[in-house]
């Protein structure tokens, strides 16, 4: 059963949580409008775009990302108020064990915590698909590929000179197949090709294919050809933010396949992969860390204990960012590089915790 205190407190941070987050909502999207309103018209957008497909799925991914700073701003918010009334000192002093404070704070982080969770893992990536669609037919430049090259299973390789998004075309298309034994079994180098899209249906032009054989080699030169690859033109060319928008068994097989071709940019999907969780087991650390700073009196009031709040938010985001190059430029574990910051600062949050009790 809630105590009275539990029900004041939970109805406390879950109203300023989001009433906080409709503010901050509000003025992200002004700002939004503000940037690329001559995008919209100039490309002729219709409003019904705007408002459903960008600024709808707009809303529930920035507003997921920043669950746990508003939860810190919000608890910080409503805490400092509180200790100004003198209304925590009563509670503190009530005889009860001084964790038994934390309840109803923990009760509603954990509320905020599964939504953003559940947010996160099931209802962001499609959001980011409709938006990115959205941006790539209205806003964003044309995607270019230059100079590609992959592995691919079945000792295959792939390399083309250009490619981009507006003709779908790649040009200089060069294919490689090679037998277990590392000798060469099939080359075809074409002018240029193209994927039917949403297949691995390929047409090439202008090409000549060479075949290896046991006691000769094979070479014919053809205008066009139709054929099948394991591999499409959007497994090649798409934009960082790609593996925002796959669910998360798509992203587990996608950095599988990654992984098999040697890209680069794995350590940059398992972030993105691991972040979905972290980020939003970060409401508890700040709630921690935000009642502590928050609970005690300081002069200067609730403009001291943001200031203080949003320090602490600056250092976790740099944390966080620092440790993602890392992990990206010296091979830092994605695992490790997402989960350390939340580690330090949860230490960070006992530590001012007890040091408030004081």
């Amino acid at each position: 059963m809630f105590s009275i205190i539990d029900r004041y407190i939970i109805k406390k941070f879950l109203s300023t949580f989001f009433f906080m987050l409709a503010i901050i909502m509000m003025f992200s999207i002004v700002f939004d409008v503000s940037e690329k309103l001559g995008d919209f018209i100039s490309n002729k957008a219709p409003l019904k775009e705007i408002i459903f497909d960008y600024y709808l799925n707009f809303i529930i991914l920035y507003g997921n990302m920043f669950t746990s700073m508003i939860v810190f701003i919000s608890v910080i918010w409503f805490t400092t108020k509180m200790a100004k009334d003198t209304e925590i000192i009563p509670i503190w002093f009530s005889g009860k064990p001084i964790y038994r404070y934390l309840r109803p704070y923990f009760i509603s982080a954990t509320v905020l915590m599964l939504f953003s969770l559940f947010i996160n893992h099931f209802i962001v990536p499609n959001a980011n698909k409709a938006r990115l669609d959205f941006e790539e037919k209205y806003y964003r430049d044309v995607m270019v590929v230059d100079d590609y090259h992959a592995e691919y299973p079945g000792n295959q390789s792939v390399f083309f000179s250009n490619y981009n998004d507006r003709d779908k075309r790649i040009n200089d298309f060069t294919f490689q197949q090679w037998t277990s034994d590392d000798k060469p079994s099939c080359f075809i180098k074409s002018r240029y090709a193209l994927n039917k899209p949403g297949s691995s249906i390929w047409q090439l032009r202008d090409l000549y294919i060479k075949n290896f054989y046991k006691d000769r080699i094979e070479i014919r030169h053809l205008k066009t050809l139709d054929t099948s690859f394991n591999f499409t033109i959007s497994e090649m060319a798409h934009r960082e933010s790609a593996a925002a928008t796959m669910s998360f068994n798509e992203l587990k097989s996608f950095i599988k396949r990654e992984k098999t071709k040697g890209s680069s940019m794995v350590p940059m999907y398992e972030i993105e992969l691991h972040q979905r969780t972290s980020y939003p087991f970060a409401a508890y650390i700040l709630t921690l860390i935000g009642v502590s700073v928050a609970s005690t009196k300081r002069r200067g009031g609730v403009g001291v204990n943001i200031a203080i709040g949003l320090g602490i938010v600056f250092i976790y985001i740099f944390a966080m960012k620092m440790l993602t190059v890392a992990a990206l430029n010296l091979g830092f574990p994605s695992l490790i590089s997402v989960w350390i910051p939340n580690a330090f600062f949860a230490l960070t949050g006992v530590i001012l915790f007890r040091s408030s009790q004081k």
